[in-house]
């Protein structure tokens, strides 16, 4: 595979972790974060404000996870220019969950989704670096 395919690959991977562990964690217990409504609240208020029509019930759950499994995968796919691939899935990761941490306010979203609680916060925080890890860690191995 070539570089931009192998950061592709990663990409995906790291959208896919950080999908699959949030969907383990808001179904596991009480305290998980709930980055799916906090992203249909993000492409809802986007296309209201793009004046587009904004799906309802599970037709902007779906859009919204499209959206943001494309999103991540593009975001996770920076892993590539990296010299060492896992530390910068550690950097990015850390870096996507402490935004969706202490960003949804200051862009006009409700923070409850992700900063709940303390133990909220932190989950939000391990999904995304376990999902930059997962990227980096399938690059590394694509690229050797």
């Amino acid at each position: 595979m070539n570089a931009i395919a192998n950061a592709a690959a990663a990409g995906a991977a790291g959208a896919l972790t950080t999908n699959l562990l949030h969907e383990l964690t808001r179904r596991s217990f009480s305290d998980a974060p709930r980055v799916d409504l906090l992203g249909m609240q993000a492409l809802a208020k986007t296309l209201d404000i793009a004046g587009a029509p904004v799906p309802k019930g599970r037709a902007l759950y779906r859009a919204t996870l499209a959206a943001d499994l494309l999103s991540n995968g593009v975001y996770f796919a920076a892993v590539a220019p990296w010299r060492n691939p896992v530390l910068a899935g550690v950097v990015l990761g850390a870096a996507a969950g402490l935004g969706a941490v202490v960003l949804p306010e200051p862009m006009g979203l409700s923070p409850e989704p992700t900063s709940r609680t303390p133990q909220t916060s932190i989950v939000t925080a391990l999904l995304y670096t376990a999902g930059g890890i997962a990227a980096g860690l399938l690059y590394a191995a694509l690229r050797e």
